[in-house]
């Protein structure tokens, strides 16, 4: 992390087209090719992608310091880990909270949410949910003690992450959780080096690999709506992000979102021919 956070902070002014990010992970990279194409088709020029961009707080030091123009960000990730809100379940008050302060913060705007939620997902593997019954969170808390737990970096830290998860289940894993690369985390189940890992609902691995995700019975997880982050200046400089912005509002459902991530991850489909289908089928 120190070492991508120097890079960023030592790259080159960026120059007169504009720049979009992205985290490190298959949908963040779907959903910053989608922002670019989407871009470049409302006129606005070449888009330098600047994707690969490690986690959350990266994206964000990259933002406000003029590096990217933007990247799509989730709410209660903006809430929680980057404005240190408090953590709150209520859908319409969060994008309020998010939406206020990024103005007032970082003069940046949050644009109307894509359509889909990709919330913190636990996953087990489909022949253990099936031997134990397990459907909830609340299912796992009685083989939790022999269990083996495998998360990302950001959620072992974050303050809507692991501590929180088990203050609020009364989970207590095997030993200490193994800390991976978000990518790593699936194949680590799927070799049963772990038995349990925090993902993301709408990653592709779950239905490929036969995996399942478990209900938050106890609606712990504050909502993660994805929603666009722009410069309020890029705006003002390039006014075809704001057309691009509206044009995707509401248009990624959640499966969509599975059906790309799928179509990346798991049959090895380059990124931007899977986003110029998904345009053209929704007519954009």
């Amino acid at each position: 992390m120190c070492v991508l956070t120097a890079l960023i902070a030592c790259a080159p002014p960026r120059s007169s087209h504009v720049v979009i990010g992205a985290k490190d992970f298959t949908e963040q990279v779907v959903l910053g090719e989608l922002l670019a194409q989407e871009i470049e088709a409302s006129g606005g020029g070449p888009v330098e992608r600047r994707f690969w961009l490690a986690g959350s707080y990266l994206c964000q030091q990259a933002l406000v310091s003029g590096r990217i123009d933007g990247y799509v960000e989730y709410t209660g990730t903006a809430l929680t880990a980057i404005l240190k809100q408090p953590l709150d379940r209520d859908a319409a008050r969060v994008d309020a909270t998010v939406s206020r302060l990024y103005e007032q913060r970082y003069q940046v705007r949050v644009g109307p949410g894509l359509g889909f939620e990709d919330t913190f997902a636990m996953v087990v593997r489909g022949d253990d949910a099936r031997r134990y019954g397990l459907k909830t969170i609340d299912d796992v808390v009685p083989l939790s003690s022999k269990w083996r737990l495998g998360v990302g970096y950001e959620f072992a830290e974050r303050p809507d992450g692991l501590r929180g998860l088990s203050a609020a289940y009364g989970l207590h894993f095997a030993g200490e959780p193994r800390t991976m690369e978000l990518g790593l985390l699936y194949r680590a189940l799927a070799a049963r080096q772990v038995d349990i890992v925090a993902g993301n609902s709408t990653d592709g691995a779950i239905k490929a690999l036969d995996f399942v995700a478990l209900q938050d019975d106890r609606h712990y997880f504050p909502p993660y709506e994805a929603v666009p982050l722009v410069r309020e200046d890029s705006l003002k400089r390039w006014p075809q992000i704001g057309v691009a912005m509206q044009r995707l509002a509401g248009k990624v459902s959640a499966d969509d979102m599975r059906a790309m991530n799928l179509a990346v991850e798991s049959q090895h489909r380059d990124v931007a021919e899977v986003v110029r289908e998904f345009r053209a089928r929704k007519g954009l």
